[in-house]
């Protein structure tokens, strides 16, 4: 019989495996009916396996609720939730023994031809829809030993190359400018975010106790940064006036607030999105969002000569393929290697097809 457990919300089962150790496990659900009806599928599941050794089959609810609630720490567990709305909507029922490569395309072309409020859905989004399907059964192969097959590997969309929009020296100085006029901490968060390249919830979220003006750089833990890795960012002049402007602000109105942008009564800033837009429609800067102020910082850092790795490890990106989004906006750099290959092979002897003093070089030689 389904119990109740102290402090969730769950119905509860224990029953004997086909093992014949006894199990207790949440049966997901607060309606006692379903509970009951899970309770005796599981039962009759396990008696299958013992008696017949006969594999019992799981369903896709099955395998995405198990998944989502043994992955609940997961920084991504929203958007997980999110996907697996969409995902629930196409595949409820389905039998994960029998999914094949034919419903992963349907799926796909299913998501593709429906619009969202920003606009058509794109293949980025359909692809971290199905990733998140393959994880789910891989994480069930690899832990629950389930014999499902995963027909997703292989299957992922052709994406378009990533957006890249930034700005030029003269307009960051224009929206600085008309950012202090409108909020000052806006015009901090815009600096910081040029000279810094981090994140937007990297900036909005940082606590006073991780800047350390003595060495000129603040700290991100890894629960702060997207990946999950911890990054020391260094401070260049504007940043750590930036700062400073910040902690006289503190000093001034909120000398308790832990948070680098807070409100004079001291609580966080929680975003900076609608002044943001403000600002950029006053300074006529279209087509411009808050993460494009990292992109402005890769693009000032990329033309000045700066490494790919070490925008890389400024930005905290996972990889340098990540990073190599910005090459292309400085082509002189590709001029200066294939320069580089011109002189050197000038200087080594090699004769240059269509050059007349090469010919004639040849044709001493030959004769």
């Amino acid at each position: 019989m389904p119990y109740k457990r102290k402090k969730s919300p769950y119905w509860w089962t224990s029953l004997t495996d086909a093992n014949g150790k006894r199990v207790r496990r949440s049966l997901g659900t607060t309606n006692r009916k379903e509970a009951n009806a899970l309770e005796s599928k599981w039962k009759l599941e396990a008696y299958r396996t013992k008696q017949w050794d006969e594999q019992p089959e799981r369903s896709f609810s099955e395998l995405m609720l198990c998944y989502l609630k043994a992955t609940n720490r997961k920084r991504s567990h929203r958007r997980d939730l999110d996907a697996a709305r969409h995902l629930k909507a196409f595949f409820r029922g389905q039998v994960m023994e029998k999914l094949k490569s034919s419903n992963i395309r349907a799926y796909q072309e299913y998501r593709l031809g429906q619009v969202s409020k920003k606009g058509p859905i794109q293949p980025a989004t359909v692809n971290r829809e199905t990733a998140l399907l393959s994880s789910a059964i891989n994480y069930a192969r690899r832990e629950w030993d389930w014999d499902i097959p995963n027909p997703v590997v292989g299957r992922l969309l052709q994406e378009p190359e990533g957006r890249v929009r930034h700005l030029s020296l003269s307009e960051v100085a224009m929206l600085i400018r008309l950012a202090q006029a409108h909020t000052p901490h806006l015009a901090d968060f815009i600096e910081l975010g040029v000279q810094t390249g981090c994140r937007k919830q990297e900036l909005l979220g940082l606590e006073w106790d991780r800047v350390d003006f003595d060495n000129n750089r603040f700290y991100l833990e890894g629960q702060h940064t997207k990946s999950g890795k911890r990054r020391s960012i260094p401070l260049n002049d504007r940043a750590r006036l930036a700062l400073e402007r910040r902690r006289f602000f503190r000093e001034q109105y909120c000398p308790t607030s832990c948070w680098v942008f807070s409100h004079e009564c001291g609580d966080r800033i929680q975003d900076v999105k609608r002044s943001f837009r403000t600002v950029c429609d006053k300074a006529g800067i279209k087509d411009f969002r808050i993460h494009d102020l990292r992109h402005t910082c890769a693009s000032l850092a990329i033309s000045e000569g700066v490494p790919l790795a070490a925008i890389r490890d400024l930005l905290g990106h996972s990889s340098i393929t990540v990073t190599e989004r910005y090459a292309h906006l400085a082509p002189e750099r590709v001029q200066d290697v294939v320069a580089v290959l011109d002189r050197i092979t000038s200087h080594s002897g090699h004769t240059v097809y269509g050059d007349t003093n090469a010919k004639r070089t040849v044709r001493s030689v030959t004769h």
